[in-house]
């Protein structure tokens, strides 16, 4: 079952789902019963395997898709009956690169912040072009720039109307390593302006620098969401490593009741513990390693990471964590 922390359910929230459930022609499933609160401001990552239903999330949100059961407000307007009012709310970032080939990049973006309902503003349209260093390339028609250059600009649609919500929905897939450091650069602009941000990716390591709470999704399920550092430390484990300065072929029979791993060479010891234990056993593994005789050459620790807990939770059954 997904947890949630009590801060996610508060008055707060920009975005509350509840019972979200979208059922396909032919009787796919692609979410089953999405329960939700995100927090104005933050920056939530949801992450899954292909199919797992994060693009059918966002798009329901975004009243791209019509969901089977459940609600969404946006804003405190539903989705379905306040459907003008939610999407001003929102700029989308899709996986695909729609765009027209001869477009210009000022006039598409432009066009973009019409369609809302807003006043022309060209500082505004430089200052975004800017931020994303598309500004030398206003004039330039979309079709003889390059895939990174074409990502930007969706991302400038996308914020042409200034939303208070942005989803990003891969938006570093096949990107070069230049664009993806604008684009962090650029979120955390947002954050700092009061945007609330939702992101799907791949890049799990991006997702542990940049997000405030992560939200894992397997077969349509939303199999747990906390907060980035309460997430692992609740769910992930420790390992600690006993260099030892003789290397031994078997391992005492004292030492056998704490479940350690032999190096192949003899010359380390694998501890694994829970981080949230009380008690880790760890000084009493060490006295018995020294009273075994074992003389050690040095410790180190390693902590999970977040794509260890990922991997781990989606490739489990029952959305647990496996020991």
């Amino acid at each position: 079952m997904a947890t949630q922390t009590s801060e996610a359910q508060d008055s707060q929230s920009i975005i509350s789902i509840r019972g979200l459930t979208k059922v396909y022609k032919g009787g796919h499933e692609a979410l089953k019963g999405i329960d939700l609160e995100i927090r104005e401001g933050e920056i939530l990552a949801l992450l899954g395997p292909n199919g797992a239903g994060k693009t059918t999330l966002i798009s329901s949100i975004c009243g791209l898709v019509t969901p089977t059961a459940g609600s969404v407000t946006v804003g405190g307007h539903d989705i379905i009956r306040d459907y003008r009012a939610t999407r001003s709310l929102i700029g989308l970032v899709p996986q695909e690169l729609t765009l027209g080939a001869f477009d210009i990049v000022r006039d598409t973006v432009r066009f973009s912040r019409g369609l809302f309902g807003l006043a022309p503003d060209e500082d505004k349209l430089d200052g975004l072009l800017s931020d994303l260093s598309l500004l030398d390339k206003k004039t330039a028609m979309v079709s003889r720039l390059s895939g990174g250059m074409k990502r930007r600009v969706l991302i400038a649609k996308a914020l042409a109307h200034e939303p208070r919500i942005l989803f990003l929905d891969e938006p570093t897939a096949g990107v070069d390593v230049e664009l993806r450091k604008d684009m962090w650069k650029l979120v955390e602009k947002l954050r700092q302006d009061g945007v609330t941000i939702i992101l799907t990716t791949h890049y799990i390591e991006e997702a542990e620098e940049i997000a405030d709470r992560v939200g894992v999704i397997s077969d349509g399920r939303l199999l747990v969401i906390d907060d980035k550092a309460s997430l692992m430390n609740s769910l992930g484990r420790k390992q600690l490593s006993v260099e030892l300065k003789t290397g031994i072929d078997v391992l005492p029979e004292s030492l056998k009741p704490f479940d350690l791993e032999l190096s192949a060479d003899g010359q380390r010891l694998t501890y694994t513990y829970e981080t949230r234990s009380e008690r880790t056993g760890i000084t009493a593994l060490l006295q018995a390693v020294s009273d075994a005789g074992l003389g050690l050459k040095d410790l180190n620790t390693h902590q999970s990471s977040l794509e260890e807990i990922f991997v781990n939770l989606v490739h489990s059954e029952d959305g647990k964590v496996k020991p």
